[in-house]
């Protein structure tokens, strides 16, 4: 435990950000780690680097791999916000306890896009995470649930980290939305695209990981790669093997940044 420690401190020392990856499947925490050169795995396994290897999520009891001297680490949580949030506060809360705490976190995967300014294939990167189905339905319409005095529905990362990710990526950057319930019908995406006009992807997790990352003072991204329209639920539309490959390019192009990324300069 003591070794383990004095790795986290270690690349403090060398100016590198720990850094959680957290998706919700394997398939996409495969993506991401094959963008940043790491192995493939087993569907429960986690990709943890240097100083990770002390404190992975371990889903169904599963076995960690890392050791290669990263200070990036990657994790499936689950799906949904309720999941995610809960396995990402258990990861960073284990890393705290040993004394390698993460400087970043980031809520990465696949995801609908709001047409046309988010394309099929292309990135997204949120400059805002909000909780859209969080509240509830009236007579006049729906209420966020800060408007019935509980919470919040919104997180801002950071926007230099922001401009840098969209400048190195090519992704296109706004609102990205969490759902528990994806949406399947035009009706329900211009409901959406009324409530917030500047989104451009939904997805199921990025709200539970900004919960567990702001409840332990940890700054919050959201990556996604956009596998299929916000709208009617047309299954032959979809591009998830596309979606998953513009995932792994863009993660091979962002991890000089997020390592070297120092919240204290931002």
């Amino acid at each position: 435990m003591e070794l383990q420690a004095q790795e986290g401190r270690l690349i403090a020392a060398a100016g590198l950000g720990r850094v959680l990856v957290a998706t919700a499947v394997s398939v996409e925490r495969d993506a991401v780690a094959a963008g940043l050169g790491m192995p493939s795995l087993g569907p429960y396994d986690a990709v943890l680097g240097a100083a990770g290897r002390a404190h992975p999520s371990r889903p169904s009891g599963t076995t960690a791999h890392g050791g290669d001297g990263r200070s990036l680490d990657v994790i499936a949580v689950g799906v949904g916000p309720a999941l995610a949030a809960a396995s990402t506060a258990s990861a960073l809360t284990a890393a705290a306890l040993q004394g390698t705490p993460y400087d970043l976190v980031v809520s990465a995967g696949i995801g609908g896009g709001f047409q046309p300014e988010a394309p099929v294939g292309s990135l997204v990167v949120a400059d805002a995470i909000v909780a859209a189905d969080l509240g509830a339905e009236t007579e006049d319409g729906f209420l966020p649930v800060t408007e019935l005095g509980f919470g919040t529905v919104r997180h801002e990362p950071p926007a230099d980290l922001v401009r840098r990710v969209a400048g190195s990526a090519g992704a296109r950057s706004g609102a990205v939305l969490t759902v528990s319930t994806v949406t399947g019908t035009a009706v329900r995406a211009a409901a959406l695209r009324e409530r917030h006009p500047t989104a451009l992807a939904e997805a199921m997790e990025g709200f539970g990981v900004a919960e567990a990352a702001a409840a332990q003072g940890v700054p919050v991204l959201e990556i996604r790669a956009i596998s299929n329209p916000v709208g009617p639920r047309d299954r032959a539309a979809w591009r998830i093997g596309d979606a998953l490959a513009a995932l792994t390019e863009g993660f091979g192009k962002l991890a000089p940044v997020l390592e070297s990324w120092n919240r204290h300069d931002s």
